[in-house]
């Protein structure tokens, strides 16, 4: 699958929306997924400019299909960001009419944020697989950050947005967190991820922008806590 594998990590602020201070701010990380002999293509959290990544995978020959958002926040689909108006999946759907994949419990909120119909979501259980070409996505269920938050498993890596950094994780304490949620996320429903996996996080908070699951596990401080009493008096906010 590796070669067949179309898959692009871009950095907001330096591989597109060039010049945009709040998304060379937040440095948040958007996905290419793809097949290369179909030449379509999913595009992970299409945030600040998304017509100039439709743009980018299309000057390699690839065909945006469709969308996989792993929350509801704007710095991932788009809206309102502290005054300031982020570009998201509204934006994208004018230029191409995709299905956006969200997980069952984020549709209400994905809504609400984006102004986005629900004609145009589509959702989904943990353990769903949205397939793109020969390429096959399992969707990961994570909750804590937000209800919905979710993780993208393809080929050995997993694209974790906001649930997982390299470093550190998401958030708990924004509207819909839960940290006791995060903390079973963390130590069970990510357990099953092979060490070998590699990590790609959402945003670049860290030297390195992937990792792998092994290494994640022996630095990260958040998944150093043994029991949820630890965790949450380390890390509940």
């Amino acid at each position: 699958m590796t070669n067949q594998l179309y898959f692009r990590q871009l950095l907001a602020g330096r591989d597109f929306a060039i010049g945009d201070h709040v998304a060379k701010s937040m440095v948040n990380l958007v996905y290419a997924i793809g097949d290369r002999a179909s030449g379509d293509v999913l595009l992970v959290d299409p945030a600040y400019a998304p017509s100039e990544l439709v743009a980018i995978v299309g000057a390699d020959g690839m065909n945006v299909v469709g969308v996989l958002a792993t929350h509801y926040h704007p710095d991932h689909v788009g809206g309102d960001l502290g005054g300031n108006e982020i570009d998201g999946i509204a934006q994208l759907l004018v230029t191409v009419d995709v299905p956006v994949h969200v997980q069952n419990e984020e549709i209400p909120w994905v809504k609400r944020r984006t102004g986005v119909e629900a004609s145009a979501l589509v959702g989904h259980e943990s353990g769903d697989v949205v397939q793109v070409g020969d390429v096959t996505v399992e969707l990961i269920h994570t909750p804590g950050h937000t209800p919905g938050s979710q993780c993208f498993l393809v080929d050995g890596k997993l694209v974790s947005g906001d649930t997982l950094f390299l470093e550190g994780c998401g958030r708990t304490d924004l509207p819909g967190s839960d940290p006791e949620e995060m903390y079973r996320t963390l130590s069970q429903r990510l357990s099953r991820i092979d060490d070998d996996t590699i990590l790609f996080p959402g945003h670049l908070y860290s030297a390195d922008p992937s990792a792998s699951m092994s290494e994640v596990r022996k630095y990260n401080y958040a998944l150093a806590p043994t029991t949820a009493e630890l965790w949450l008096t380390m890390f509940a906010r």
